[in-house]
C-alpha cells in the first residue's frame, strides 16, 4: 500500500510533513520534485559534520537525494523501530538495535564492546562521546581488529623482543590504540629481507677463506684496509718507476724545497701537507718498512693496519714486500665483491647472528598467528564507525530530512536551518537569515530576483587571519546607514541547533564583519 502522505504550505509552496517513523522509512517513495532540495554542500552548515561525511558515500561533498535516502534505509534496517529517529535524542539505548540481522548484532556486539573497553560496561545506553576517543577504547585491548599488532601484542618476551627488532628495521605504522606496530606486509617484508640476509652471508662462510679471510673481523679489517691501500699503493708504484729508472729516485722523493715550505709551520700528525708527502723513503725494490722510517702522518694507520691486518693474515713482520701487499690487495677485492652484492641490507643492524636466530625460532609463523587473530576481530572493530553513523543519524538524522526534504526548521522558526550561518548585528538590528557565500558575483548576479535587501560582509576575526563572506537579509527599517565599510558583529553560532541568543546574551564565537557591498529591488518597510 503507498503510503499516505501529509503537505503544508509555507514559502508559497507546497512541503511534505515528516511526522513519524513511517515518513522516514517511506520517503524512497516520494516524488523528487516534492522535496525542496536535492542537493545540499557538507561544508559551511550549521550542523553535524561528522554526519554529513558518513552521507556523503562518494566523498565529492555533496549530498543528493540518492544517498539521503541511502541513510534512512541503512538507519531503519538496524533500528528495532524508525520511530526512534524523530526523537533525536543525543543516547541511544542498547535495546534499540535491532541485532536478529548480522549487521544488526556485530553492531551491538560492537557498541557493548566500546561501552566495556572505557569502563562503562554496565551501561545500557552509548553516546557519540564514548566512540570519540579512539586510543582511549583500544588502549587496555591486546587485539582490535585493524591488522597491526604493537609489541604487547605477544604474551612471551622473546616475540615481543622480535617484533621490537622488526620495528628497527621497518617504519612502525600505529594502531588503533595509538601504540606503534607492525602490519602483516611488514612482517613480510622482514622475513623476506631476513632470509635474503641469510643467504648472503651463507655464500661468503662457504669461501671463508677467500670473501672473508678473517672471519666476522673481515669487515672491520677492511675499512683499515681502505684507510692506507691508496698510500701504500702509491708507494709500491714509485719504488717501481725508481727500479725502472734509477733517474727517478730523487724527483719521486721529497724534494729540499718541500721541507723548507714546511719549516716555519707548527706540525702535527695532522698538518695536511706532511700528509701528502711519500709513505716512506723511494727505493728501488724496497719493502714497505712497518715499525721505522714511516711518514709521522700515517704512523697511527700503519700500525692499526699492520696489527689488525697483517699479523692476523701474514703473521708478525717488520717489513711488508710487493707481492704481499698484492695478496692483501686480491683478498680484500673478493670482499668488497661479496659486499657490492649484498642482499637483505634492511636487516644488517641487527647483526648475522640475531637475524639467523630469529629465522631459527619459528618467530614468522608466531607472529603471523598473532594478526590472524587480530584480523579476525576486524569486523567486530571495523563496526565502531558504524555505531558512531548510527548514534549521529538517532540523533540529527531526523532534523537533516526537516532541512532537506522540507525546509520546516526555517519557516516554521522553531530551530535555525543548517543552512543558516549565525546572526548578524550591525546597524542596531539582528540580521538571523545569514548565508555562506563562495562567490558574491555568482549569487549577486541572482540575488536581485529574490525582493530582499542583502548585505554582503566580508567576517574576520580580530585574532586570525581566515576570511569567510556572508549574505545577511534585512527584512525590517531603513537602508540609510547600510553602507560600503560600516562594521558589526557576527556570531557564528557553529553547532547550535536551538533559537538564536537574545541581545542580552551573546555566547558564541564572534568575529568583526564589514560591509562590502548590497544588493536588493526594494528593502521592506
Amino acid at each position: 500500500m503507498t503510503h499516505k502522505w501529509r503537505f503544508f504550505r509555507s514559502g508559497g509552496f507546497d512541503q511534505v510533513r515528516l511526522e513519524t517513523g513511517a515518513d522516514i522509512r517511506s520517503l524512497s517513495e516520494l516524488d523528487p520534485k516534492l522535496w525542496a532540495a536535492l542537493s545540499c554542500p557538507t561544508a559551511n552548515l550549521e550542523f553535524d559534520d561528522r554526519m554529513l561525511e558518513f552521507i556523503d558515500a562518494d566523498g565529492d561533498g555533496h549530498i543528493r537525494v540518492p544517498e539521503v535516502l541511502a541513510a534512512i534505509q541503512w538507519a531503519c534496517s538496524v533500528l528495532r523501530n524508525p520511530e526512534d529517529l524523530t526523537r533525536g535524542s543525543d543516547v541511544l539505548q542498547l535495546d534499540a538495535i535491532d541485532d536478529s540481522t548480522p549487521e544488526g548484532a556485530t553492531l551491538l556486539s560492537s557498541a557493548r564492546q566500546i561501552l566495556h573497553n572505557i569502563g562503562k560496561k554496565d551501561e545500557v545506553v552509548i553516546t557519540v562521546e564514548d566512540t570519540a576517543d579512539i586510543n582511549k577504547i583500544f588502549a587496555s585491548t591486546q587485539f582490535n581488529g585493524d591488522g597491526i599488532i604493537p609489541v604487547a601484542s605477544a604474551s612471551d618476551a622473546e616475540t615481543q623482543g622480535v617484533i621490537e627488532d622488526i620495528m628497527k628495521c621497518v617504519e612502525p605504522v600505529q594502531d588503533r590504540s595509538g601504540q606503534p606496530g607492525i602490519s602483516a606486509e611488514q612482517v613480510e617484508q622482514f622475513f623476506t629481507e631476513a632470509k635474503a640476509y641469510a643467504q648472503w652471508w651463507q655464500d661468503a662462510e662457504q669461501d671463508a677463506t677467500g670473501i672473508l679471510p678473517l672471519g666476522e673481523h673481515t669487515d672491520a679489517a677492511r675499512t683499515i684496509f681502505d684507510t692506507v691501500r691508496a698510500k701504500i699503493g702509491d708507494y709500491f708504484i714509485r719504488c717501481n718507476l725508481v727500479e725502472f729508472d734509477q733517474k727517478a729516485g730523487d724527483p719521486l722523493n721529497p724534494a729540499l724545497s718541500d721541507y723548507e715550505a714546511l719549516a716555519n709551520t707548527n706540525l702535527s700528525s695532522t698538518t695536511e701537507q706532511l700528509a701528502t708527502l711519500p709513505l716512506a723513503k723511494i727505493e728501488a725494490n724496497k719493502p714497505l718498512p712497518l715499525d721505522e722510517g714511516i711518514n709521522p702522518a700515517w704512523i697511527d694507520a700503519i700500525n692499526a693496519f699492520k696489527q689488525q691486518v697483517i699479523q692476523p693474515l701474514l703473521g708478525s713482520k717488520t717489513h711488508l714486500s710487493a707481492d704481499e701487499w698484492h695478496t692483501l690487495c686480491d683478498q680484500f677485492a673478493a670482499h668488497r665483491t661479496w659486499l657490492d652484492a649484498k642482499q637483505g641490507a634492511m636487516v644488517e643492524s641487527l647483526g648475522i647472528q640475531r637475524v639467523r636466530t630469529i629465522l631459527a625460532g619459528g618467530f614468522q609463523d608466531g607472529i603471523g598467528a598473532l594478526l590472524q587473530k587480530d584480523q579476525a576481530l576486524a569486523n567486530v572493530s571495523d563496526a565502531i564507525n558504524s555505531v558512531e553513523k548510527l548514534i549521529r543519524y538517532h540523533r540529527h538524522l531526523f532534523q537533516l530530512l526537516n532541512n532537506f526534504v522540507s525546509f520546516r526548521d526555517f519557516y516554521t522558526a522553531q530551530n535555525k536551518a543548517i543552512f543558516q550561518a549565525g546572526s548578524l548585528y550591525l546597524d542596531g538590528r539582528r540580521c538571523n537569515f545569514c548565508l555562506r557565500v563562495d562567490d558574491i558575483g555568482k549569487h549577486s548576479s541572482m540575488a536581485g530576483l529574490s525582493g530582499i535587501y542583502l548585505a554582503y560582509c566580508e567576517c574576520r576575526r580580530k585574532s586570525g587571519s581566515e576570511t569567510i563572506i556572508i549574505a545577511a537579509a534585512f527584512t525590517n527599517g531603513d537602508a540609510d546607514n547600510l553602507m560600503v565599510g560600516r562594521n558589526g558583529i557576527f556570531m557564528t553560532g557553529k553547532g547550535r541547533t536551538g533559537t538564536p541568543p537574545s541581545s542580552g546574551s551573546l555566547n558564541t564565537p564572534s568575529v568583526f564583519a564589514r560591509l562590502s557591498g548590497t544588493r536588493t529591488n526594494a528593502l521592506a518597510k
